[in-house]
This record gives structure tokens, sequence and C-alpha cells, in this order.
């Protein structure tokens, strides 16, 4: 991709797309705003294609934090339209509904076990680790927002989102080391 060849963005979609679509319809509630902010996403990757360094991070680590910036700022862009509070994240019945199958029965697998092990290492977190990163990085809400929202005072919303994301990198450190 970083020399333009529209070939390797065609592989590149196809093989980060399910990841990427699973985020963006974890974040944000309507089918359009999902399509759009994968769009966004993956052109501003075919773009930005020089800037990633690998001794940076993974990239996937590259463009799922592409993707979440993009549907936090769909997020607040229609926070700011509506004025009402965003609903909670998206139903996993509906996330499902927008997952499409790869032409690669081989991904269709790597994707699942990737996603059974987040969901693990997401479903060991204590409770109130689980909400507060669930808020900010699915709901779009800043630590502010959190702390106001959960009655909680602003530091401990911080001290939970720092200890529950050291939990998640150790427990999912497999994830990355796979991805090298």
């Amino acid at each position: 991709m970083q020399s333009g060849n529209e070939s390797a963005l065609r592989a590149f979609y196809d093989r980060w797309f399910p990841v990427v679509s699973c985020l963006v319809t974890r974040m944000l509630k309507t089918p359009g705003d999902v399509e759009d902010v994968i769009e966004e996403t993956f052109w501003q990757a075919w773009r930005q294609a020089h800037r990633y360094e690998p001794e940076r991070g993974t990239v996937q680590t590259w463009l799922l934090t592409m993707a979440r910036s993009r549907a936090l700022d769909r997020l607040r862009s229609n926070r700011r339209l509506r004025e009402d509070s965003i609903d909670e994240a998206t139903s996993a019945t509906t996330a499902g509904a927008f997952l499409e199958s790869s032409s690669d029965p081989s991904l269709d697998v790597e994707h699942a076990e990737r996603k059974r092990i987040v969901l693990a290492a997401l479903s060991e977190l204590p409770p109130e680790q689980r909400q507060a990163l669930e808020l900010g990085y699915f709901s779009g809400l800043s630590q502010t927002e959190i702390a106001d929202r959960t009655g909680q005072p602003l530091g401990t919303i911080k001290t939970r989102m720092r200890l529950a994301m050291q939990k998640l990198r150790e427990r999912l450190s497999v994830l990355r080391e796979e991805a090298r």
C-alpha cells in the first residue's frame, strides 16, 4: 500500500474488514454511520500508509486506532446534532448483522478466535473497570463524562481505566505475538 498498489489495498481491506467492522459496529448504532466510518478508516489508511511504522505497533493497533478515532468523531458529531445522550453500545445481535464473511475461511476463523480472546479478557476485568473502559472506548465518553455518569470521582475513573488497560495489555499479549 505504501507504494500505491491498489491490489494491496484490496488485500488489506479483505484481511482487516472484519476486525474494523466489529469495533465500529460496537461503537455506533446506525448502519449508515458504521458504513461511513469503515470507509473513512480504510481511506485514511490508504492515504497515510507511508506513515505506518512497525516499531511503534502492529498494523492492527494502527488501523483500529484510526477506526476508533473516526467512530468517536462520528459519535461526537451526532451528539452535538441531537444533544441526546448516546444509547449504550449496540447489541450483539445488531453487530452480527453488519459483519460480512470474508472470502477466506481461514480469516473468518482467525477473526472468531481473536474475538473470543478479547471478549474473554474483557469478561475477566472487574465490573467497575470494564464499565469505565466500555463507556470510554465504545460509547465515546471522556473520563470526565464517565465520572459524571457513574457518580465516581474523576481520579477513580482514571485509575480504573489505567488498571483495565494494563490488565488487557497483559492478557492480550498473545495477539501482539501473533501479529508479528
